[in-house]
């Protein structure tokens, strides 16, 4: 009895193993993915306050609309980006990608002020480029 409640142990640990390399390892094929690294490049042009090269990962649509957004409430750009990077959680990581054709929907976690939070990302791809459209980060699932 003892050796089966040992061996069912060992297979339970195992098992377990297991899930955690499958899910390393769907985090490096995450990350090798266009669509994370177009977001990856949004963040770190974010934080940079590179506002061209911020709005070159954004759909067209979403870039004007914070052209206007920026003159409504006179700021600069780099301000703009200075605000946007507050809301932004750290330490993303990427749980989830799902590509339909010309669209995909990204998703991650991070932590803003220490809080975990969720975020889905949208995007879609202009002129053969994947671009991050519309985004929404929320502390619950």
């Amino acid at each position: 009895m003892k050796r089966l409640l040992q061996g069912a142990l060992a297979a339970i640990l195992a098992l377990g193993l297991c899930s955690a390399v499958r899910a390393a390892d769907d985090a490096k094929k995450l990350e090798s993915t266009p669509q994370v690294k177009t977001y990856r490049a949004l963040l770190a042009a974010m934080k940079s306050g590179d506002y061209a090269a911020y709005k070159k990962c954004m759909v067209k649509e979403a870039g004007s609309q914070m052209d206007d957004q920026a003159k409504q409430m006179g700021k600069s750009p780099k301000e703009v980006l200075s605000f946007m990077a507050m809301m932004t959680p750290s330490d993303i990581s990427f749980t989830g990608l799902k590509v339909d054709g010309k669209k995909a929907t990204l998703h991650a976690d991070g932590k803003l002020d220490g809080e975990m939070n969720y975020g889905t990302i949208e995007m879609a791809q202009e002129d053969g480029q994947w671009k991050v459209g519309h985004q929404s980060w929320a502390n619950h699932k």
